[in-house]
């Protein structure tokens, strides 16, 4: 009974040792711009820049956000026109290489109108606290006025300054 003790608190140690959700989730906040390519018309050629910060819980606290091409979906201000910005990552570092992976929600209400990325490839390196070379990758889609949909991809990055 003590030697299957002993291996169960051993598995532990080294399961907790091999990654970390809340270094990998407080280091991923700060600046991130996104280029969405695909979608047709007024839906097409979107691209944001964005400042936030990641609770423990993964949930986004935006600083700002502001659209560098909208077409005629959004506003360039979504919470000046009632609508909103909101997200979410779960992230996870490797303790052994500091290379982070996740997944990632955000969306965009304006106009009544939605814009919705996922990804599942979200990567980087923590360098002490902080997320550096931060990215994701993945879909994204508008709804809303039926001259506003569409679907594509998404690239997201982390600027450094």
């Amino acid at each position: 009974m003590r030697k299957e003790a002993i291996l169960l608190l051993v598995a532990l140690l080294l399961n907790g040792c091999g990654s970390s959700k809340p270094t990998a989730q407080s280091a991923a906040g700060g600046v991130w711009s996104a280029d969405l390519s695909g979608g047709e018309g007024s839906a097409s050629g979107l691209s944001f820049i964005t400042q936030f910060t990641v609770g423990g819980s993964g949930s986004l606290s935006i600083q700002n956000f502001q659209f560098i091409n909208m077409g005629s979906c959004f506003s360039l201000d979504p919470s000046s026109g009632g609508g909103s910005v909101s997200g979410s990552m779960d992230l996870t570092e490797n303790m052994a290489t500091d290379a982070v992976t996740g997944s990632m929600t955000f969306t965009v209400v304006s106009g009544g109108n939605t814009l919705t990325l996922t990804s599942s490839a979200v990567t980087g390196t923590i360098s002490g606290t902080t997320l550096s070379g931060g990215s994701a990758t993945g879909d994204w889609s508008v709804s809303g006025s039926t001259s506003c949909t569409g679907s594509g991809s998404f690239t997201m990055t982390q600027t450094t300054s």
